[in-house]
């Protein structure tokens, strides 16, 4: 059976070229097929039912949860927010999926450096903070994010993973598959960037680090042959 990596992708409709970026950014140097789905309001109309909280700066800070889900449990998936650039083959991080954990994660420990981040945004700070921005889910563990669920529990619990039984269930990835851009130095060798404090998409962030590479896949999204 072939190797297909789910990929779910946080849909905001306020960053649309984010997301298609992000992709493309994927697709072009992945050696695996990968299939795509954007975790977008518009799809999950009776899933979704919770209302906006004022401090969520996505339209997905919370639907992430339901990745296991829309997976119906079984197998892995992976979870990204769409302000990211792949810069390596996805496959690679597709290779550290260990059964042992029901969901990986970087595993920050830092403090934000603003207090306030993209179309004014206010910038909180709390426990596993961006942990949650890239996760590999191993869904049939977990099962405890049902949809009645991610539309009920507080922000904290599920961004802080109250919903596992134990903290050693939660796994590590290097540091290079969710490196946050403006908040730790510039890194020749990360794999996975994280426009977390804002997108070069926006005229505030358009000098941020890695934002030729954001402009360059972009500009190779857009591109059509002539005939």
């Amino acid at each position: 059976m072939m190797n297909i990596a789910r990929v779910f992708v946080g849909f905001d409709s306020k960053e649309v070229v984010a997301y298609h970026v992000f992709c493309q950014s994927i697709l072009e140097k992945s050696s695996i097929p990968v299939e795509f789905v954007p975790v977008s309001l518009n799809n999950l109309a009776g899933t979704f039912t919770r209302e906006r909280n004022p401090l969520q700066s996505t339209e997905f800070s919370f639907s992430r949860f339901l990745v296991p889900y829309l997976s119906n449990y079984e197998g892995w998936s992976l979870f990204a927010d769409c302000d990211m650039l792949m810069r390596t083959d996805i496959a690679r991080l597709w290779e550290l999926r260990d059964d042992r954990f029901a969901v990986m994660c970087v595993k920050h420990d830092y403090i934000p450096k603003s207090t306030i981040k993209f179309l004014g945004q206010t910038q909180t700070k709390y426990e596993k903070k961006n942990w949650s921005s890239v996760i590999l889910f191993n869904n049939a563990k977990c099962r405890s994010l049902t949809s009645n669920y991610v539309n009920t529990a507080t922000g904290l619990q599920l961004h802080q993973f109250k919903w596992l039984e134990s903290d050693e269930l939660i796994g590590s990835l290097p540091p290079t598959w969710n490196w946050l851009v403006d908040e730790y130095d510039y890194n020749e060798a990360a794999d996975l960037v994280h426009f977390t404090e804002g997108g070069p998409y926006f005229e505030e962030y358009k000098n941020a680090d890695y934002a030729e590479e954001w402009f360059s896949t972009r500009d190779r999204l857009l591109y059509a042959a002539k005939l």
